[in-house]
């Protein structure tokens, strides 16, 4: 068992080793090759997942071997000082792994729409797997800032080389403002290894709630850094401007993981560090959270609202739908935290099913802007039908995913902090209200200008059904979702005094 993580976390490495043999001619082939390389790492989580529910502890899976080790210092009075290879999952990772390696099928796929530099592409986005998958399977600081600068990489190329007309642009912005938040992060962990001389998530949240290695300001002001650093991933008011061009810009499968997935680093890194390790200072900053989390809620829906381009739209929706997350997190209480939990993986799965749908109406539109997209409801049906239903998965209707999520997040700030959570009503408005107008006029407004379409083959939504079922199934039945983070939320509050 003690290989199975890094089996997983490396087996995306398989397809590229495929697809450097290849030659970019044999274009059909490459992109075949570079979608069934993701199905290795989502048979090994599944298989994973399996082996959770039929018993066995996911410790088992834990590895850990000898890395770096600097020596043993006089002045260190027995403290280890070493790095470690360290893997390990909780229900909140293998909850994360899931969703990664499920999108990164489904973008794989919508990436067939690639016609240039297929080879390179793949290469890439099978590398970026490889970030993701380790983000949230590293036991230690070090591997997982390894692991988050590997995605920073492979996104810059993706969407400098294969974007849109200010690809360039954007992906300057995405390493610029990711940068900044990685070097951070590395002072943040740097100065943790150096006063208590491990990088050990486990052996960190001991040291720092049974000692007094670092004092009252220091504390505060690392995890004041966590959340700046985590907050431009998420990401959090005012760190934003990079997201809305990556997602204007980027090629749909890309965006798709960078919605669904690697915006979620952000929050995973702030439970799991910002509350995992100074669970006392969380609490005290928790009201600040909250409001972050209204201020995100309303100002990413109103400017959502008043968008005419469909992307730009979705873009400012996934800022709006992460202050969902601060929210849950400010209520600082179980049903809270829940719904943060909720949220990330709910929108994970949201924001691919309407970003798949936009790719193809992008193939068959060829144009974004909302205002001459009415009527697509008389030629594309089934398309329109995908795209409303991802719309009411969205705004949280009742059995689906959203709901589950917006609904524990608000319980939780209601019973806490009930001012701010009724401030925050206001936002669940504003997104109807956007997510109405924009599906509505595009489905069944005035036909706009644009070219003739016909709807496509059924067989072209099967990655959209697939989306859709676990959006309703999350929604129908959350005690499966619940049931796999309750132990890591439980952690969590247990470290809070919750």
């Amino acid at each position: 068992m003690d290989m199975y993580l890094t089996l997983l976390i490396f087996s995306p490495l398989v397809g590229i080793i495929l697809l450097a043999c290849m030659r970019n001619s044999e274009m059909k082939i490459v992109k075949v090759i570079g979608m069934m390389s993701t199905l290795l790492p989502l048979g090994l989580t599944m298989a994973l997942y399996a082996l959770y529910v039929g018993g066995t502890p996911l410790r088992e899976f834990a590895v850990q071997k000898e890395w770096i080790k600097f020596g043993d210092f006089p002045f260190l009075q027995g403290r280890p000082f070493a790095i470690e290879y360290e893997l390990g999952i909780s229900g909140l990772s293998l909850a994360m792994l899931l969703l990664t390696s499920l999108l990164a099928l489904l973008a794989a796929i919508r990436s067939f729409s690639i016609q240039e530099g297929a080879r390179g592409y793949y290469i890439l986005f099978l590398l970026l797997e490889v970030g993701m998958l380790g983000v949230f399977a590293a036991e230690n600081l070090l591997l997982f800032f390894i692991f988050f600068e590997i995605t920073l990489i492979p996104m810059f190329f993706l969407i400098g080389k294969w974007g849109g007309f200010n690809s360039e642009k954007a992906a300057y912005q995405f390493l610029i403002y990711n940068g900044v938040g990685s070097a951070i992060l590395l002072i943040v962990f740097t100065v943790l290894f150096a006063k208590i001389g491990t990088t050990n998530f486990g052996l960190l949240q001991h040291a720092l709630s049974t000692t007094e290695v670092l004092d009252a300001t220091t504390r505060y002001g690392l995890l004041i850094s966590l959340i700046v650093a985590f907050g431009v991933k998420l990401p959090i008011f005012p760190l934003h401007r990079w997201m809305v061009s990556v997602h204007v810009e980027a090629p749909i499968g890309v965006v798709m993981l960078h919605a669904g997935v690697l915006l979620k680093i952000g929050a995973y890194g702030l439970v799991r560090m910002g509350a995992g390790l100074f669970p006392e200072e969380f609490t005290q900053l928790a009201p600040m959270l909250a409001i972050l989390g209204v201020v995100n809620l309303l100002y990413g829906a109103y400017l959502a609202l008043i968008q005419t381009n469909f992307r730009k739209m979705l873009a400012y929706s996934s800022i709006s739908h992460m202050g969902i997350v601060l929210i849950g997190m400010g209520a600082v209480n179980d049903i809270g935290m829940q719904g943060a939990i909720f949220q990330v993986v709910s929108h994970g799965l949201i924001a691919a099913f309407l970003f798949f749908l936009v790719g193809m109406m992008e193939e068959n539109v060829k144009t974004m802007d909302i205002t001459r997209l009415g009527g697509l409801a008389s030629s594309m049906p089934i398309l329109s039908g995908f795209l409303l239903t991802g719309a009411m998965a969205s705004l949280g209707l009742p059995g689906m995913s959203g709901f589950v999520s917006e609904f524990m997040a608000f319980t939780g700030l209601f019973s806490s902090k009930p001012i701010i959570a009724a401030i925050g009503t206001l936002g669940i408005i504003l997104t109807a209200a956007y997510l109405l107008r924009a599906t509505l006029g595009v489905t069944f407004g005035e036909r706009g200008t644009y070219p003739e379409v016909k709807e496509l083959p059924i067989m072209q939504y099967v990655p959209v059904m697939i989306l859709l079922v676990c959006i309703i199934g999350i929604g129908v039945f959350p005690s499966v979702l619940a049931s796999l983070v309750q132990p890591t939320i439980e952690a969590i509050m247990l470290g809070i005094g919750g």
